[in-house]
């Protein structure tokens, strides 16, 4: 009788024990990581970063709440939470809301906003690396001044017409970047506060002192982009000779848009990019209208790397194209002309040692069109992640976190052939054995008690 008083005794304090350990686990959180390289924390630099943000950070996923992508989230998000209690995490359902979705520019399920003393960043890919550097680029005090060429009819930067840009800078705008109309009359210098210049295709010639003075805002070290249009008479040959790219004549047309219903071949659709810091990462397909081949120059003054090529169906027309409603059947690739059949490039991404003290690295891009960033058809597919890379490595500091890798060191088993016929015997046969073995011990050691 004592005997079994003593056991329930026994069973009702291991309960009471466990009720307990479970009470005091709901009120204190302990947290440690045994991995090899600590792949389940923060690196230093990401720690570093977090502890100097003095203010909330808001983080919004855009996820769906069937299947685990919103537990994966919320258990990445916790690593910055750790070491940042005011980040809060709110999880919004696309599919409840499509059109308030395609207004927001949501293209992925699983979509991050990050927002910052009332800024905000877009992160598609849950990697501490691309989550940092959203970080660190709200972080940054120092608002980013872009200055768009305007008098010769560009597309404007505030613009509303399907042309314009307007759409696109609203988000710059969001990212701590000013986007402001710059206009060179005679004698007119670039301002030295401006971070990046940005040539949005003039559609009348820019007079030569302008076009001078644009070229010594190069040679001074200034960021430049330049969006290119076939036909385009602008009077920039010099600029071109300057960024050691040539601009070919001609429409860029691609037969292998009509696999993804692409009924206008002027239409150019990427899917895959050259390896480039701009592009590294991008899975979603870009549409370029009416785009334009570039080559680029021997001998070149810069570090030249394409960024954007069509397929090899593609090639550049020189030809009259059909006009809105007639048949495209017509188009057809002529070797006996001055065309040239693809893969061509489209954007070309340099890159040389600055004459700036102040900046390590000049970088400029140009790509053969314009439209890919107008209100039109800024929400087709990754034209808009293309268009925010692209500023945002012509506006880096280079200050950007590099995270290591930090996988596991023994990721990887190298076996001998010896050793793994070892293994292998050890398991379907000396293992069974073994464990036989064990038991009939135990079998014959009980009947012996008997």
């Amino acid at each position: 009788m004592r005997g079994g008083f003593g056991r329930l005794v026994h069973a009702l304090l291991c309960l009471a024990l466990a009720g307990l350990v479970g009470f005091l686990s709901t009120r204190f959180g302990f947290r440690s990581d045994w991995s090899a390289a600590r792949g389940a924390s923060l690196a230093p630099q990401s720690v570093q970063l977090v502890g100097r943000l003095d203010a909330p950070v808001d983080v919004i996923s855009y996820a769906g709440d069937v299947g685990t992508l919103r537990p994966a989230i919320a258990a990445f998000v916790a690593r910055y939470r750790e070491h940042k209690p005011d980040i809060t995490l709110q999880f919004v359902d696309p599919a409840a809301d499509p059109a308030a979705m395609r207004a927001l520019g949501v293209r992925v399920d699983g979509e991050i906003e990050l927002r910052y003393r009332g800024r905000s960043e877009r992160v598609q890919r849950l990697t501490e690396q691309e989550f940092s550097n959203a970080l660190l680029r709200l972080s940054r005090t120092q608002e980013r001044m872009v200055a768009f060429l305007s008098g010769d009819g560009e597309r404007k930067p505030d613009g509303s017409a399907n042309a314009d840009l307007g759409q696109f800078t609203a988000l710059l705008l969001a990212q701590g970047v000013r986007c402001v109309p710059l206009v060179l009359g005679s004698g007119a210098r670039i301002p030295d506060n401006t971070d990046l210049l940005v040539i949005a295709n003039p559609r009348s010639a820019v007079a030569a002192p302008v076009v001078a003075e644009i070229i010594d805002w190069v040679e001074r070290g200034g960021a430049l982009l330049w969006l290119v249009e076939p036909a385009e008479n602008a009077g920039l040959e010099t600029l071109a000779d300057t960024l050691s790219v040539r601009v070919l004549p001609g429409l860029l047309v691609d037969g292998s848009g009509a696999s993804l219903g692409l009924g206008d071949p002027s239409f150019v659709a990427l899917g895959q990019y050259p390896d480039h810091a701009i592009t590294r990462g991008l899975e979603q397909t870009t549409l370029l209208p009416q785009a334009v081949a570039l080559a680029q120059l021997t001998a070149p003054r810069w570090q030249v790397q394409p960024l954007l090529r069509s397929s090899a169906q593609s090639w550049s027309e020189t030809g009259a194209m059909p006009k809105a409603g007639e048949s495209t059947a017509t188009i057809r690739f002529d070797a006996d002309s001055d065309e040239m059949r693809g893969p061509l490039d489209l954007a070309f991404a340099l890159q040389r040692l600055s004459p700036r003290p102040d900046r390590r690295e000049q970088r400029a891009v140009v790509i053969g069109d314009g439209d890919f960033m107008s209100n039109q058809f800024l929400g087709n597919g990754g034209n808009r992640e293309l268009g925010q890379r692209i500023f945002n490595w012509l506006l880096a500091d280079d200050a950007l976190i590099e995270v290591p890798d930090r996988g596991a060191p023994d990721r990887l088993i190298r076996m001998s052939q010896a050793r793994l016929s070892v293994i292998g015997v050890g398991l379907l046969i000396g293992l069974p054995l073994l464990l036989a073995l064990v038991g009939g011990g135990i079998a014959w050691r009980r009947r012996r008690r008997r």
